[in-house]
């Protein structure tokens, strides 16, 4: 077997591997960027410590650029939403966040490159109103939305089966494992739609289309700091390590957040019986919220494809959710702490 075949034998085996070594190749890669992003910047300077001192600063604020858009509402509702999905298909998804920022922090960084180029696409693109701007966005929500309603429709049958039977357990009633996985009409209507994202690397094409809306202030900002930065003169090594910082920080975040919610509904998983209440009560809030994002964006897609002037589709369209990704990620650590606590109380 030639060492060719072995890294694709490897590759298409990998969700096989111990759980231990997936990990340890997904924060590898995030580590890797890291340090590309490092290395670009000394590689961009040799000399002038004033210069140095100006890209290291940018490249910070990329950087946590990329850590503030990782905590979008649509970023954590598509990656918790996608975990249940394949952990109820029993699998362990941790890389879900990973390849979904990754996909999605693809087109940041392919836009980023081309505006260090000096292509005037991205300008188009950037531009409200333009031919551009408008096909992408409506690319971009269109997909999201109707990701995250099927999303949503199928982890909310979840939690109608976990409250049922979290209700049956509380009367002494013994619960099946199986029970929790969503079943019926729902299920059997979200098959078709849902039947190319079988496994977690899947959502790379899902993270990519979500980002080529270019429809947060968080992209854009980098895009307009990376072209200001090209004008300032900064070397074209240390640009292209804007892009780079802003996708090493998405990751990073997206990563821990993937792998943060395959052990909280694992765990849900393994002792239904002491958890019931838990998971159903995180299951109903990853489904609400994946169909209030749902409805969101598919109002605004609505909008600007018919030009329609009515005020709910406006007001759908104008809403801006990206602070509010980090009351949903307290309301789910606040859940988890709080089922931890009455674990622990339990043993006690």
């Amino acid at each position: 077997m030639t060492a060719l075949t072995a890294i694709t034998a490897l590759y298409r085996d990998r969700e096989s591997l111990p759980l231990r070594t997936r990990l340890l190749f997904i924060f590898g890669a995030v580590a890797a960027l890291h340090a590309a992003a490092v290395v670009l910047v000394l590689a961009g300077h040799t000399g002038g410590t004033g210069a140095q001192v100006l890209s290291w600063g940018l490249v910070a604020t990329a950087y946590l650029a990329g850590v503030k858009h990782s905590y979008d509402w649509d970023h954590l509702a598509a990656i918790d939403n996608s975990t249940r999905k394949f952990v109820a298909q029993r699998q362990d998804p941790v890389s879900v966040g990973f390849a979904f920022s990754l996909g999605h922090s693809s087109v940041v960084t392919l836009a980023g490159v081309l505006v260090i180029a000096g292509a005037a696409l991205v300008g188009d693109v950037m531009q409200d109103g333009t031919t551009g701007n408008v096909v992408l966005g409506l690319i971009g929500s269109g997909v999201s939305g109707l990701f995250l309603l099927a999303m949503g429709l199928f982890n909310g049958s979840a939690f109608a089966r976990s409250a049922r039977a979290y209700r049956r357990a509380r009367n002494g009633s013994a619960v099946d494992p199986r029970e929790l996985e969503p079943q019926g009409l729902v299920a059997r209507l979200l098959n078709r739609p849902l039947s190319k994202v079988r496994r977690p690397r899947n959502i790379y094409v899902i993270g990519f289309l979500f980002g080529l809306g270019f429809d947060t202030a968080t992209t854009i900002g980098l895009l307009m700091m990376t072209t200001a930065a090209s004008l300032a003169g900064v070397p074209p090594f240390a640009l292209l390590a804007l892009p780079l910082a802003f996708t090493a920080a998405m990751t990073l975040c997206d990563s821990l957040n993937g792998v943060a919610m395959t052990r909280m509904y694992r765990s849900a998983l393994e002792d239904p019986r002491r958890t019931l209440g838990f998971n159903a009560l995180v299951t109903g809030i990853s489904a609400v919220s994946a169909l209030f994002i749902a409805v969101i964006t598919l109002g605004g897609f609505i909008h600007a494809a018919f030009a329609l002037d009515d005020p709910v589709t406006e007001w759908l369209g104008a809403i801006d959710l990206g602070e509010a990704g980090l009351l949903l990620v307290a309301l789910l650590l606040a859940v988890w702490g709080a089922a931890a606590l009455a674990a622990k109380h339990r043993r006690n």
